[in-house]
């Protein structure tokens, strides 16, 4: 049963990812019922958070095993005494699952209420407390100390600082104020800190705000996933092209043991100093990372460059990672989209532009991963259809680990070569409620193999360059 509403898209969003969903293809295999029946399933699962915290240990600086009994102390510490399980992964050796307890249905709302903006509340329903930034109203008598009961306003109809709200609101739980009513809206920048710290939450995860900062990196399963199927090694030259805010970055660079040159760029320069920071803090000198626009990346003077700074010339790495801009409705959870058809179809272009600039900067032999956090057929399946007619250089290949489902069908790719993608599609198990005694009784595989499937909506796809056309007939 759902806990909440479905995502609220606009509907020409709706309608044309409905389009893709219940393409021919998919409709002549599965009827059109049980197509409408997924897609309206995949619908709710978005609005809800996965049921597993995946964070991924950095390695480079200290063992799986000391880093996990460290974390249940802190988890231990934060949940009150309350022991929670936290597994490592089979097939993801740094890998750390950690359950997410709720729906509860059990909490008393407050008279007293906080109205968050949509972007807040999905953050709070991963284990985030209530920066002041993201409260949009407040009850008009709330005090410091008081036990608030927060809300979502997923239409985004609240106005700042309103003293009550009677619109479309999805209750999140209860937290402590920080801060009066007057405090949070008395117009002084300052004010960034924890406004209601939450203590009642309907989804119970752990707070990562700065929690073992060097040794851990939350990130979501199939993100961690696609640095393993790209497979860097040590010594190897790779690019990763859209790098912010370096999670993969910094997992590639501890994959090859800080050992080879990696290369990230990002068109922003405050992400790029996230980069930076998120290097030096995880201990990984390998990384060199650029402010540079990614469709600009290959140098067609063909002069040396001795420098080693982007632009760069054809044939320069080894190994090339395109987590690609997307437009991201494969996140968890998300209550609301209020992107237009416009802005969620303008990715394929941009996404064709990089891929084609991957190619050219890839040696022959080498590996281009291309991934996506959205569910779209259009920035999927669609564009490995394109890329091996674009790019008769390129062979699919298997993926390892394979963790996913195989791709959609839609784009007019095989049985064969929709085996060799990954598509993660949270609608495949029923929402989940987790509460600590269902934990107790669970197997720990049955808890991996929900961990796989009940995360956020990806898609990954690898190629090799070959290099010759002979070898790809091979």
């Amino acid at each position: 049963m759902s806990f909440f509403p479905k995502v609220a898209l606009r509907p020409e969003v709706e309608n044309c990812l409905k389009e893709g969903f219940l393409n021919k293809e998919v409709v002549l295999a599965f009827g059109k019922q049980e197509a409408e029946r997924k897609f309206e399933t995949l619908l709710n699962h978005l609005s809800h958070p996965p049921s597993f915290t995946t964070v991924r240990v950095n390695t480079h600086l200290a063992s799986l095993q000391h880093v996990k009994s460290l974390l249940f102390d802190e988890l231990h510490k934060q949940f009150n005494g309350l022991s929670l399980p936290i597994l490592q992964h089979p097939d993801l050796q740094d890998v750390l699952l950690i359950p997410v307890i709720g729906p509860r249905k059990d909490i008393v709302k407050q008279q007293c209420e906080a109205i968050v903006g949509a972007q807040c509340g999905n953050a709070v329903l991963r284990g985030a407390h209530v920066y002041v930034p993201g409260i949009v109203s407040a009850s008009k008598f709330m005090k410091a100390g008081d036990v608030v009961s927060v809300y979502s306003d997923i239409k985004g109809k609240c106005k700042k600082g309103a003293k009550e709200f009677d619109g479309v609101k999805v209750f999140l739980g209860n937290g402590i104020s920080e801060l009066s009513r007057r405090g949070i809206f008395n117009g002084l920048p300052q004010q960034k800190g924890i406004g209601i710290r939450m203590t009642e939450p309907v989804y119970l995860s752990p707070s990562f705000d700065n929690v073992l900062p060097s040794y851990l990196f939350l990130q979501n399963l199939p993100s961690t996933v696609v640095t393993h199927v790209l497979d860097p090694q040590p010594g190897e030259k790779i690019l990763d092209l859209c790098a912010a805010p370096g999670g993969k970055t910094t997992h590639i660079a501890a994959l090859m043991h800080d050992q080879g040159e990696v290369i990230a760029l990002d068109k922003l320069p405050n992400k790029v100093k996230k980069i930076k920071q998120n290097a030096l803090l995880l201990g990984l000198h390998s990384i060199r990372a650029f402010c540079f626009d990614g469709t600009k990346a290959l140098k067609l003077d063909m002069v040396k460059d001795t420098e080693g700074e982007p632009p760069f010339l054809p044939e320069s790495f080894d190994r090339i990672l395109l987590d690609a801009p997307c437009s991201g409705l494969g996140q968890r959870p998300n209550m609301a989209c209020s992107w237009t058809l416009k802005e969620v179809t303008s990715y394929q272009p941009l996404q064709r532009k990089l891929f084609t600039v991957a190619v050219k900067l890839l040696r022959p032999g080498g590996v281009l991963v291309y991934s996506t956090c959205t569910i779209t057929l259009a920035e999927n399946e669609e564009q490995v259809a394109w890329a091996l007619t674009a790019f008769p250089c390129l062979q699919l290949q298997p993926q390892e680990p394979h963790i996913g489902g195989q791709g959609m069908l839609g784009a007019g790719l095989s049985f064969e070569q929709l085996k060799q993608l990954q598509r993660f599609d949270p609608s495949v198990v029923p929402l989940q409620d987790m509460d600590i005694d269902s934990l107790k009784e669970a197997r720990v595989e049955d808890m991996i193999w929900l961990a796989n499937k009940d995360c956020i909506g990806f898609f990954i796809a690898k190629f090799i360059k070959c290099k010759s056309m002979e070898e790809k007939d091979l």
